[in-house]
């Protein structure tokens, strides 16, 4: 099987990657090595894929039209894993352009190369954030998303829309997945693990949003990934009693789906320090902050429907990822 991965010097993306290679597919890897964080630690994960057999690098931005054209015209890929964005609720606030640019014509030209190269199935990333003003748990498929609370999970929200619009114009197969807060090794720097990580060990404090009273669906990567290849593994189909007098919002009569991937599990933010700070044998000192504008105070996955389609099944409790995050930021930063 030939992949394209977006993203493949991202977290998720390198991550995605390896599993494939390790399984002996072909993956032709994607990314621009932007410096919305420190783009060394981009390349230090893209040179352990590269010279592995079976893989392949190429930078190119996704908004580069031409560029990506070409590449699919090029490759003629079997699968695409769809996973390079502009992330991030909060540097949204002061950047939504890079959003638009990225998640939205970045977007339309993956669905595009698709389109024209027989592409057999697009698996690409959304996130739990779409549910915005929600607060009904967990957050279920079969639910509208129609108030998103930042324009980071507005644009990814028109990614889902754009999404089922090639799958219903063209037959497009395409899965959409709702990713709830990853965490784990090689993660990124601005994600709270290892912020809280690098501040702790500097003996530097940490902020606390919502003062400490946030619940997140924290799932270790290595379950997030065995979930992105289960769901590219199955290629969407239409939903044969899809009604449109009571339309389905996970399901469609076109080739496309939407599901949750997360732990079933909310943690409390409190609790994910203080394993942290049990993992690294050292307190934090707290400053306990507001709820900051975009955030939601709490998110809890429904991953039932991900489960009974592909098998799907989380295993990394908060405490064992914790740990294994933390062997590797030792490691890595050599503290």
């Amino acid at each position: 099987m030939k992949h394209l991965i977006t993203g493949a010097a991202g977290f998720i993306g390198y991550h995605t990657a390896q599993a494939l290679l390790a399984r002996g597919d072909e993956v032709v890897g994607l990314d621009n090595l932007n410096d919305y964080y420190d783009p060394r630690l981009k390349r230090a994960r893209l040179a352990r894929l590269e010279g592995q057999p079976g893989f392949r690098f190429v930078k190119l931005d996704l908004a580069d039209r031409a560029g990506m054209a070409e590449l699919f015209r090029a490759e003629r890929f079997q699968r695409v894993i769809h996973l390079a964005a502009q992330a991030g609720v909060r540097h949204s606030l002061t950047d939504p352009y890079s959003y638009v640019d990225s998640n939205v014509s970045g977007t339309l030209n993956v669905l595009e190369g698709c389109r024209y190269n027989d592409v057999e199935h697009l698996t690409y990333a959304s996130t739990s954030s779409v549910y915005g003003a929600h607060e009904d748990m967990p957050f279920t498929e079969h639910r509208h998303t129609d108030h998103p609370l930042a324009i980071y999970a507005a644009t990814k929200k028109a990614t889902e829309h754009m999404a089922h619009s090639y799958a219903h114009l063209y037959g497009l197969p395409c899965t959409g997945l709702r990713f709830f807060t990853v965490y784990g090794p090689w993660g990124r720097p601005d994600m709270a693990l290892f912020l809280f990580t690098r501040k702790i060990l500097a003996g530097e404090p940490i902020d606390i949003y919502n003062n400490g009273d946030h619940g997140r669906d924290f799932t270790y990567v290595d379950d997030i990934v065995d979930g992105v290849i289960r769901a590219s593994d199955r290629v969407a189909r239409r939903n044969p009693e899809w009604d449109p007098k009571r339309p389905d919002t996970a399901t469609s009569n076109a080739p496309w789906r939407i599901y949750n991937i997360g732990a079933n599990r909310p943690v409390r933010l409190m609790h994910y320090v203080e394993v942290l700070e049990e993992a690294l044998g050292r307190k934090a000192e707290k400053n306990f902050l507001p709820l900051q504008p975009g955030d939601v105070p709490e998110t809890h996955a429904d991953v039932s429907a991900l489960a009974q389609d592909t098998g799907y099944s989380p295993k990394v409790s908060v405490e064992e990822g914790i740990r294994r995050f933390v062997d590797w930021y030792r490691e890595y930063h050599h503290v």
